[in-house]
């Protein structure tokens, strides 16, 4: 089994910023200690290919990206202030996701040690996302003949703006974002099926409410899922706003990762959103979700 982390670019970030970034390097470091992947297991993602890139991304964004030329404005949109480190891992944690894809098609199942960048546009980052990981994976799979129709299950507690905007366009690909009321970001895009969670939601409501929309995923028979495993619904994370326990968080996934795997859909994650005070509350809530993926697919 075959899985991807970005985690050797560590980024600078300004004193008391509030993205965790250290978080990578702790999740890979969790999932090895508590013997739930082998180090092995574990392999660099590699740069992005530009066709890759561009099929997805507007080439003069891409080209100031590269070059550090996103103004003061586009860097508060952003979230994060640009570095070269920045721009690297960013096409690192791209390519991964075209890998982590693969594997999926090949073993039933992969993911990324990051990405979920679902908040990036065509030709601008927000959102802590500078390039959006599902949907080069996705357009790619559909350009090269791998698959014909892919579903996006996004669970992350915020939207996935940029997801809609891109793919929902598209025929072949269906997305379901489910989200909390009132978060970010404040202007939605639609995406195939959306649906808003009330603020503090608990464990019981969410799982009935998922359960009552996840159908509509496999109406649309895809042949692969991409599965943004978000963990900020967590009650403990600072930007989150509902109240799932770590039990619910995994019965979640649980309930997503089966319906795949008793359809033989091969499914690839990505981490997404994770805020918690502490951050370690987070990691073990990202570690849970390959638990469970580790209990169905058994590598």
């Amino acid at each position: 089994m075959r899985f991807y982390s970005s985690d050797r670019f560590v980024f600078p970030l300004p004193r008391g910023h509030n993205f965790p970034g250290r978080k990578y390097v702790l999740l890979r470091e969790k999932l090895i200690k508590d013997g739930i992947l082998k180090a092995e297991q574990i392999l660099p993602s590699p740069p992005v290919d530009d066709a890759d890139l561009l099929r997805v991304h507007d080439a003069d964004y891409v080209a100031r990206v590269r070059a550090g030329d996103l103004d003061a404005a586009e860097q508060r949109r952003l979230g994060l202030p640009w570095s070269p480190v920045l721009a690297e891992r960013a096409e690192a944690t791209m390519g991964g996701a075209v890998k982590a894809l693969e594997a999926a098609l090949e073993q039933g199942i992969s993911g990324q040690l990051a990405g979920g960048t679902h908040h990036a546009h065509r030709d601008f980052g927000a959102g802590f996302c500078l390039y959006n990981d599902f949907a080069i994976a996705a357009l790619k799979a559909l350009a090269e003949g791998w698959v014909q129709r892919i579903a996006i299950v996004d669970l992350d507690v915020h939207q996935g703006d940029g997801n809609s905007a891109i793919l929902t366009p598209h025929p072949d690909v269906f997305v379901f974002s489910m989200q909390g009321e009132g978060n970010f970001p404040s202007r939605r895009v639609s995406s195939d099926l959306d649906v808003e969670l009330d603020e503090g939601m608990e464990d019981t409501t969410y799982l009935k409410t998922l359960a009552e929309h996840l159908p509509a995923v496999f109406e649309f028979k895809p042949d692969l899922v991409l599965y943004q495993s978000g963990v900020d619904p967590l009650k403990q994370d600072r930007l989150g706003r509902l109240s799932l326990s770590h039990d619910g968080l995994m019965r979640r996934d649980r309930l997503v990762l089966s319906e795949c795997h008793s359809r033989g859909i091969p499914l690839s994650m990505a981490i997404g959103g994770g805020y918690a005070g502490p951050i370690e509350l987070s990691v073990a809530a990202y570690a849970n979700t390959y638990a469970v993926a580790k209990g169905l697919h058994k590598f």
